[in-house]
């Protein structure tokens, strides 16, 4: 009987972002279409769940989603642990992601914040170096939004807060887009 519950949450949660999935994958993905057009970068980070969703995005980006085509550019922050321990133990879990967006992150790149609370320090922190970097600013949240929506240029935002659903409808979100991006872009191999 449990599993139904958290079946039903998940349509209800799914019916109510609809138009919003569709209006905003289109919005994201356009912004992203650009960037690849214009030879810059997608920087994506989250924690936990969402420290895997930045990986998984910026894979379909780089390797394929739906076909063979050239590669586009996108980095996930969660990857390198060696800069990750270095930076917690040397300045603190806050700067984790901007010191990396302060080294690699330029003017026009994109810098994807993925929080499921909308307030994680680390992710607000780097949205703020990204600004300042003049970088283009999006976040796939929830929970209203949190502290981070006022730091992003264009923002999803799940209409929940329990993180699972959150990161459910995250997915069918990025899924989506990643695949509108390989379309826009005819370079096939």
């Amino acid at each position: 009987m449990k599993k139904l519950t958290v079946i039903k949450q998940h349509i209800s949660i799914l019916n109510r972002q609809t138009i919003d999935i569709e209006t905003k994958t289109l919005s994201f993905a356009k912004i992203l279409t650009d960037l690849v057009r214009k030879k810059k970068k997608l920087i994506i980070a989250g924690n936990g769940g969402s420290a895997a969703d930045a990986q998984h995005i910026s894979t379909e980006l780089v390797v394929r989603m739906n076909y063979n085509r050239r590669a586009f550019p996108s980095i996930a922050l969660t990857t390198d642990t060696s800069a990750l321990t270095a930076i917690g133990n040397d300045f603190n879990f806050e700067k984790i992601f901007s010191r990396q967006i302060e080294a690699i992150g330029n003017p026009d790149d994109v810098f994807l914040a993925i929080s499921t609370s909308g307030n994680s320090k680390n992710i607000i922190s780097a949205l703020k170096i990204a600004k300042k970097k003049k970088m283009i600013c999006l976040g796939l949240l929830g929970n209203k939004g949190g502290k981070s929506s006022k730091f992003c240029d264009d923002v999803f935002i799940v209409d929940s807060d329990n993180p699972s659903r959150i990161q459910e409808i995250h997915i069918i979100f990025y899924h989506i887009m990643c695949s509108i991006i390989e379309r826009s872009i005819k370079g096939k191999l």
